[in-house]
């Protein structure tokens, strides 16, 4: 299990992903040398990676969410497999091992080459559907609210550099939530593209979100003023965001499931609106098929997941059907392949 700190040093990666050790660790309370130890210890014992990521609506992509029923034998290497491509994220074994859930980017005028051309040709798929995502409500700049439970108020305006005004507390949920609507998958609003030369930078990123000026220059060939520049305009656009990978089971989580509903269209929006406020969820996403509701739930165990879906979720009647599949593993997650976060075994 993580500590205090270790939550913390979390919460704020998820606030300000290029925050430096400094800060940080001024707004813990502890030393830049106690922050630095416990990123790099992290880092080797629960797979934390800070990545930076861009809106696909800026990059001209879509996204699809793809299940595969395959026979068990040959579920992980093939998922290894597809965890390879560079089209692929969030690759996850489900049900048992006889299913790979995973997302897939495609041109945002065509479908995914891996649907028209790759998988058919593999023998030991015995099934596939796939979910164009129409609208994410919870997801890419909203964390999971699991991962936020340390830093008070004042300590997030201290990490952005900000007082807070002790006649004016900042409702931190509401603007979670806003964030959310500029989440991947979220096309309301026109913005511009990211241009060509913007996307070797978010390309680094994508490898390395915290990586330095230096390096970043090196990559892009502009000054180290100029990539500083480039990025903070990224973020305050709303193209690109910073997100943390790290293994949930240090923060409690055992059981980790995908829940596909049916919900009412006429009842669609309110419904997930509703869910995107439920602690219990990571993922929320409106989606086509039959199945047109997509959730990741992450709960402490069995027990939790079940009062979750008898009590909260049995609660809205315009959810017609809901199907649940386990998740026993992550092969991949946004950008590199990892097997780190695997939920631990039931003693």
């Amino acid at each position: 299990m993580l500590d205090e700190i270790d939550r913390g040093l979390i919460h704020a990666l998820h606030l300000d992903g290029r925050a430096t050790f400094q800060r940080i660790g001024e707004v813990l309370g502890v030393s830049t040398q106690t922050v630095s130890r416990r990123y790099a210890r992290l880092r080797e014992t629960a797979g934390l990676r800070v990545v930076g990521l861009a809106d696909p609506a800026r990059t001209g992509t879509t996204q699809w969410l793809v299940r595969l029923t395959t026979t068990p034998p040959a579920s992980r290497q093939l998922a290894e497999i597809l965890a390879q491509r560079a089209d692929t994220t969030w690759v996850m074994l489900t049900s048992g091992g006889t299913e790979i859930f995973l997302i897939v980017d495609a041109p945002e005028s065509g479908t995914p080459e891996l649907l028209l051309h790759d998988l058919p040709r593999t023998s030991v798929i015995t099934g596939i559907s796939a979910h164009y995502v129409l609208h994410t409500y919870l997801g890419g700049p909203t964390a999971w609210p699991g991962r936020l439970t340390v830093l008070d108020a004042a300590q997030q305006f201290a990490l952005a550099g900000r007082r807070l005004d002790s006649n004016a507390q900042p409702d931190i949920h509401a603007a979670a939530q806003q964030n959310s609507a500029m989440a991947p998958g979220s096309r309301t609003a026109a913005r511009r593209p990211v241009t060509a030369e913007e996307e070797s930078l978010l390309a680094a990123l994508r490898s390395d979100g915290r990586a330095g000026l230096a390096r970043l220059a090196d990559t892009t060939g502009w000054s180290q003023s100029t990539v500083a520049r480039r990025i903070s305009e990224l973020r305050a656009d709303g193209a690109l965001y910073f997100d943390v990978e790290v293994d949930d089971r240090g923060l409690g989580v055992t059981t980790r499931a995908l829940l596909w509903a049916t919900v009412a269209p006429s009842q669609l929006d309110r419904v997930a609106k509703a869910l995107a406020q439920h602690e219990e969820l990571a993922f929320l996403a409106a989606t086509t098929g039959k199945s047109n509701l997509i959730a990741e739930a992450l709960c402490p165990d069995p027990a939790s997941l079940h009062t979750y879906l008898t009590q909260r979720l049995g609660a809205f009647d315009a959810i017609h059907t809901l199907e649940t599949t386990p998740v026993l593993a992550t092969v991949k997650s946004t950008s590199q392949p990892t097997l780190a976060h695997q939920p631990a075994r039931r003693r």
